[in-house]
């Protein structure tokens, strides 16, 4: 049976998770939403934009030697970062076609599932002086053990799309989308609702491997 994801909005669901981990996304969500724009400026609204032509949907498996998989679209492209070792993992998830990248982060987590929310709120809210809003959802996969939070960032931020999903225990997975053009609300906002789709079913496949031995990685390189 396949497992069911649960994505609420303003409301915590975490069914069976441990309740450290409830507390974290519970003092995430209100400590963030407690924060206002400090930028009340409306840009002027362009008359026209180019008519844009959206591929077809189609995912295939993305799986490598970190320890979970997830569907990816076939129109993107997933690469590898400078530094790629066995505590740290940095991917791209690149869309040519959109002139977006979505910025993938993994860490084996060592007790530090705090400092990682920590960090995960920080590159978030320091968006907050361009955003008109920030609203957020909790993510509950029980019995995949997959837990956590999408922060979708309303107005001209430079990343509009934020999130992380863990086990609580062993393993952190952090995205950022951003796009390599100045923010632009209305002109983005067709490409980037396709996209977020994208990321929505990302994270709806996402599972983590069971029995992943960390040493699977390539070993981290020691500096001369």
């Amino acid at each position: 049976m396949k497992n069911s994801l649960q994505i609420s909005n303003f409301r915590f669901q975490v069914v069976k998770a441990p309740s450290f981990l409830f507390i974290c996304l519970l003092f995430t969500v209100f400590y963030l939403s407690s924060c206002g724009s400090d930028d009340d400026t409306i840009a002027p609204k362009p008359r026209a934009y180019f008519r844009l032509t959206f591929p077809e949907k189609k995912y295939v498996l993305y799986d490598s030697v970190l320890p979970f998989t997830f569907e990816i679209p076939s129109y993107s492209k997933m690469e590898k970062g400078k530094s790629f070792n066995a505590e740290t993992a940095w991917l791209n998830l690149n869309f040519p076609t959109f002139n977006g990248t979505l910025n993938l982060t993994y860490k084996e987590l060592k007790g530090d599932l705090i400092e990682n929310l920590e960090e995960t709120y920080h590159y978030a809210s320091k968006h907050q002086i361009k955003a008109s809003g920030i609203s957020q959802q909790t993510i509950a996969k029980d019995s995949s053990k997959v837990y956590g939070l999408i922060y979708e960032i309303e107005g001209n931020a430079a990343s509009s799309f934020q999130f992380f999903l863990t086990d609580s225990t062993k393993h952190f997975l952090r995205g950022a989308l951003y796009f390599n053009v100045a923010p632009n609300t209305d002109s983005i906002s067709p490409v980037l609702k396709f996209i977020q789709k994208d990321i929505y079913h990302m994270i709806e496949t996402f599972e983590w491997k069971k029995d992943f031995q960390s040493a699977a990685l390539p070993p981290k390189k020691k500096h001369k």
